[in-house]
């Protein structure tokens, strides 16, 4: 019992020794990427682009719907116009029957004793309609920031970098809980500490702590109630 305070203890200043704490959406706050993931290859197939499931979440986890039209591009494969606002609208009726809240997130929120916010590579209008779903809304008013606010999404820093300093923080005195690989390296370019969460149903029969870890989190943990506890480390095997 004393060793378990110990640990306990000794995660929560480790928590506590950043000034802001920056959540990523999709796959932390709410447990949104397999319903995402199966309307965008619903939406590919209607363009006659064939994929799965697996594809979509080595290429696109974490990645606005920008990055995925590029990608296509790139492929050969101009995607319409009106792609992103489709693909927008049927998201939307699949979060308004299926969309939940991470499990126990609202009560780690509410209380934390640090500064925080959410920064996310989908559109705001996409964030707002999720946390307003979920019953999160009220603890970020002022504190949403989304891919369309910067130059570059996920990977690149930009939008944790302008958050931090919308906030007012240093970037070094930031901490970022990400679910993706992009997240992650988004995150740690910007040189911050970087946590990969990998409890959201999208990593079911999937080694998210090995690609997290690959990618440079510093620690792995897959349930919010373990947030400021390192059990999960030893089932992981990840850096603390």
């Amino acid at each position: 019992m004393r060793l378990e305070r110990i640990r306990t203890d000794a995660a929560l200043a480790s928590t506590l020794k950043h000034e802001l704490i920056i959540f990523d959406c999709d796959g932390v706050l709410v447990d949104s990427e397999v319903l995402s993931c199966n309307c965008l290859i619903d939406m590919l197939r209607r363009h006659e682009i064939e994929t799965d499931l697996d594809f979509v979440f080595e290429k696109f986890l974490g990645r606005s719907v920008r990055a995925v039209v590029d990608y296509y591009r790139k492929h050969g494969r101009k995607l319409p116009l009106d792609f992103p606002s489709e693909l927008r609208d049927q998201v939307r009726h699949s979060f308004a029957n299926s969309l939940r809240a991470i499990p126990d997130v609202a009560r780690l929120l509410r209380g934390l004793g640090t500064s925080f916010c959410v920064a996310s590579s989908s559109d705001l209008e996409r964030i707002e309609f999720s946390l307003e779903l979920t019953e999160l809304a009220d603890l970020f008013t002022g504190k949403m920031f989304s891919a369309q606010m910067v130059r570059r999404g996920k990977p690149a820093p930009d939008l944790f970098l302008h958050a931090a300093a919308s906030m007012g923080v240093d970037p070094r005195n930031v901490l970022v809980i990400e679910d993706s690989v992009s997240g992650v390296e988004a995150g740690k370019t910007a040189g911050m500490t970087v946590w990969g969460f990998v409890g959201g149903t999208h990593y079911a029969g999937r080694d998210g702590a090995a690609l997290l870890t690959s990618a440079g989190a510093d620690r792995i943990f897959d349930r919010m109630g373990d947030f400021h506890h390192p059990r999960e480390e030893a089932r992981h095997g990840s850096v603390g």
